[in-house]
């Protein structure tokens, strides 16, 4: 009888044992899986500045490839984002998918992440552009 006892002591033990170690496991798995979503969301959102920044430059190489000889007028530059633009844009859509990962509300925590991410974002290319005008200054 203590020989069962026993038996039936130690098999339920090793189950809690397994249950832990799988937990930890797919904790780990999930942590792994947000990581890397927010590491695609980064570089699709690089890739997308990268195609307008190439785009803008083929623009300006055929605003000044089709200048007239009769009509030599300078070729309008066209106006560009400032970095607090493009920071509070690209703040705004991390924060917002951040927002909606961590948070079990998925539509309070798009809306909170989006605010402090724009906010985040906003300050930062304050201090880029900041920085930007200095060098020019410099120079």
């Amino acid at each position: 009888m203590l020989l069962a006892a026993c038996v039936f002591t130690a098999c339920d033990n090793s189950s809690k044992k397994q249950e832990a170690v799988l937990k930890a496991q797919q904790a780990t798995i999930d942590s792994m899986k947000v990581a890397m979503e927010k590491k695609a969301i980064v570089d699709s959102m690089n890739t997308v500045m990268a195609q307008r920044e190439k785009e803008e430059v083929r623009e300006e190489k055929q605003a000044t490839q089709t200048v007239y000889a009769s009509q030599a007028a300078p070729a309008q530059k066209k106006s560009r984002w400032n970095h607090k633009a493009k920071g509070a844009v690209v703040g705004a859509g991390t924060g917002a998918v951040t927002g909606a990962i961590i948070n079990k509300n998925r539509a309070e925590g798009a809306l909170v992440g989006s605010l402090i991410g724009a906010g985040v974002g906003v300050g930062t290319g304050a201090i880029v552009d900041q920085q930007v005008k200095k060098k020019q200054k410099q120079q």
